[in-house]
């Protein structure tokens, strides 16, 4: 158990937990926006045109957005680009969503008499020696370190516009159908 007798050790466990829960209470799912790499923006859209009816389009979310939400935006997003560029319907040639995950460990090294150690640590138990590392979980022994996987995602398609009505395929989509149907769910940004 950690001794906060020192009181800049106190000092800087509170202004940690303060910083924190105030990061955590500032991020929002991404809006519906487009991808900007400059500024505070942490996901949005992107496309580019690749021939005269072809498209990749792209989503990305920040750890606040759900799969689900990010596929929409992107379906969305491909929908309002056939319609922008004078066509009617989409099909989508080829979609993938891809999901990133980081590990944080709120106490990966701690002190000991020989100053901060890890981040593997080996044992001689009952079976032998064994070794234990922060990443696969907290030792038995501790319950104080927290690990925590944080998953974002990104869904990429490719997509093929046409015009008159739409194919009968389950790739293709009606672009002003898809706009109308999930309108109601897209959030804008304030």
């Amino acid at each position: 158990m950690q001794s906060f007798s020192n009181p800049r050790h106190a000092i800087r466990g509170v202004a940690i937990v303060a910083l924190m829960l105030a990061l955590a209470g500032c991020e929002t799912a991404t809006p519906y926006q487009p991808l900007t790499r400059s500024g505070t923006s942490s996901g949005g859209y992107s496309d580019i045109q690749i021939e005269p009816n072809r498209f990749r389009v792209s989503f990305a979310g920040n750890s606040m957005t759900s799969r689900e939400t990010v596929e929409t935006y992107l379906l969305y997003r491909a929908a309002q680009l056939t319609v922008d560029h004078g066509f009617d319907w989409f099909r989508m040639a080829d979609r993938n969503t891809e999901k990133h995950s980081s590990t944080y460990i709120s106490e990966p090294f701690g002190p000991g008499p020989w100053g901060y150690w890890g981040p593997v640590w080996r044992y001689h138990g009952r079976f032998g020696w064994r070794s234990w590392d922060p990443f696969w979980g907290d030792p038995f022994w501790d319950r104080t370190i927290d690990v925590q996987t944080i998953n974002r995602y990104e869904a990429v398609a490719e997509i093929v516009t046409g015009r008159g009505p739409k194919p009968d395929e389950a790739r293709a989509f009606d672009a002003r159908a898809v706009l109308g149907n999930l309108g109601p769910r897209i959030q804008l940004p304030r």
